[in-house]
């Protein structure tokens, strides 16, 4: 007979969520194993002791937490989402009747808390990782990523245009020698931060982004521009080409325009991360403004990494990161650390000059026809870079029958130039050679790579819901615990998984054993006996 079901919705019943969640749901084992009670001694100092109770901060951190792992981007799917799971509700501590805080709640509750906090809430969840042994801390791999910020391109506006003046500082240097650093008049100056511009560095901005005019035209485009009724649609559906020199943004003051090759302009933050390359843990993860380059994050970011993994006992011996990283003070800043690093030189570094023997000790160079060609001066460059020249007489050079090939028609000597930090560019290089340095690049992009596909792609790091770096940072830290806290809770699915599949095992084997035992005694026993009567 067909059954057909009838609802007839009961007024009262009897009802309890802890009935109704399975004893291995993955909230109700966090609710179990994470303690969060520390935080109400960590936020006492944000309330009043009069007014309105706020919202509980355990339940505000686990709401956070709930959207890193359900991948929600807004506070409003947070709190729509968690209302239908009942997994959820029990998680936070709520019944079915119990009303939801606001999405509202959240958004100022975030803004209230310091960066601290949310700085204690990843260490604690790192120490738990450390706790269960998962990690041991001594090899990290670096990368970086960018993060779409809560601002778009239409609130550019172009920096106020002042005029050139005296605004560069001039210190005296000596370099090893005691021969006074020659200091460039005219140093660009890095106006990144500021809302003024000075016309030189407009009309230089300006000339260099000339030749990306056409260039630009195939790359894809977001609808960033107000159209006019007037203009050509393809061409006001492409993002505006600003420089971050020229341009801010006044929605999110520290939001920067970046790009990646074959992907629109936009106004991003970097997502800079050390993961662990024994268990692929996040040991550190922080915001930094999207226009500055890699390696001049890598300083702070490692200075952050040793410090997290000092709070648990460990210590970071070796790091291993892409060629961006590579500059004269990141490897200082490794060298300083007593770090062993894994960097590969940036492009224009040069192993050695052909035809050119360079002479260490000595400190000069030499040509194939054994003209030196001795150290000048220490300068620095237009850009702030400081540099060795090393370079030849007109005396030397006059009458070489290489000299067309060698210096050109015009010059009368041959100069070299290396940057001050090429003894540190030179032993990265050596070490890359070897096999071990190898395998740690392969290791590198296996470890960190699947990582920040992992939090962009499946833990709501696609875009930042928050403005300015002190709230891209809390976003940051906030994901990076709740990655941790999903592979603290699997790591110890996985070794009793492992134990019970080893019980498995050694059960199955030993029914084995005894079932072709008991076939042989089986056989035996079937067999006729032969008796012998000897006299």
């Amino acid at each position: 007979m067909q059954g057909k079901k009838q609802f007839n919705e009961k007024l009262f019943l009897s009802f309890q969520l802890s009935d109704r969640v399975p004893a291995d749901n993955f909230y109700r084992r966090l609710r179990e194993q994470l303690d969060l009670r520390w935080l109400y001694k960590s936020t006492i100092k944000y309330y009043g002791t009069e007014g309105q109770q706020s919202i509980d901060p355990v339940v505000f951190f686990k709401l956070i937490l709930i959207g890193y792992i359900e991948n929600l981007n807004s506070d409003r799917k947070i709190i729509a989402h968690s209302g239908m799971r009942l997994d959820i509700l029990f998680f936070l501590g709520y019944d079915l009747d119990e009303q939801l805080p606001w999405h509202s709640t959240i958004s100022r509750t975030r803004q209230l808390y310091g960066e601290e906090i949310f700085k204690e809430l990843f260490s604690k969840v790192l120490g738990l990782c450390v706790s269960k042994g998962m990690l041991s801390g001594k090899r990290q791999a670096i990368d970086s990523a960018y993060v779409k910020a809560n601002a778009s391109m239409s609130s550019l506006v172009a920096k106020q245009i002042i005029e050139d003046g005296e605004q560069y500082l001039q210190e005296l240097q000596d370099d090893e020698y005691g021969n006074v650093i020659e200091q460039h008049s005219n140093v660009m100056k890095d106006d990144r931060d500021n809302d003024q511009i000075t016309r030189s560095r407009k009309d230089s901005t300006d000339h260099h982004h000339s030749w990306k005019k056409e260039a630009y035209k195939e790359m894809p485009g977001g609808k960033s521009l107000p159209r006019r009724p007037d203009s050509n649609d393809s061409e006001e559906s492409r993002s505006k080409f600003v420089s971050n020199h020229t341009h801010y943004s006044k929605t999110d003051r520290d939001a920067r325009v970046s790009v990646k090759p074959g992907k629109p302009r936009q106004l991003n933050y970097t997502m800079q991360t050390a993961v662990d390359m024994g268990s692929h843990v996040l040991t550190n993860i922080e915001a930094h403004l999207s226009d500055r380059r890699d390696s001049e994050s890598l300083p702070q970011v490692l200075t952050n990494t040793i410090s997290n993994l000092e709070e648990q006992g460990l210590q970071v011996e070796e790091i291993a990161a892409d060629t961006g990283y590579s500059s004269g003070k990141a490897l200082q800043s490794c060298v300083a650390n007593n770090i062993i690093a894994f960097i590969p030189n940036f492009g224009q570094y040069k192993a050695e000059r052909p035809g050119f023997i360079y002479h260490k000790e000595e400190g000069y160079y030499e040509c194939e026809r054994g003209i030196r060609l001795p150290y000048k001066k220490t300068y620095q460059d237009k850009k702030g870079y400081y540099k060795k020249q090393y370079r030849s007489s007109a005396k030397d050079c006059g009458h070489c029958p290489l000299r067309t090939t060698c210096i050109g028609s015009r010059a009368d000597y041959k100069k070299i130039e290396d940057t001050v930090d090429k003894h540190l560019y030179d032993q990265m290089y050596e070490r890359l050679q070897t096999p071990y340095a190898k395998r740690m690049k392969k290791r590198r992009q296996a470890t960190v790579e699947p990582v920040l596909g992992t939090l962009i792609n499946f833990m709501g790091v696609r875009r930042i819901w928050t403005r300015g770096l002190k709230g891209a940072n809390k976003f940051m830290l906030g994901a990076g615990a709740a990655y941790n806290l999903k592979k603290w809770l699997k790591h110890k699915e996985q070794k009793v998984k492992m134990a019970v599949m080893a019980i498995r095992r050694t059960i199955e084997g030993l029914c084995f054993h005894l079932l072709g035992l008991s076939q042989t005694l089986r056989r035996q026993s079937r067999q006729p006996k032969n008796i012998s009567i000897t006299f």
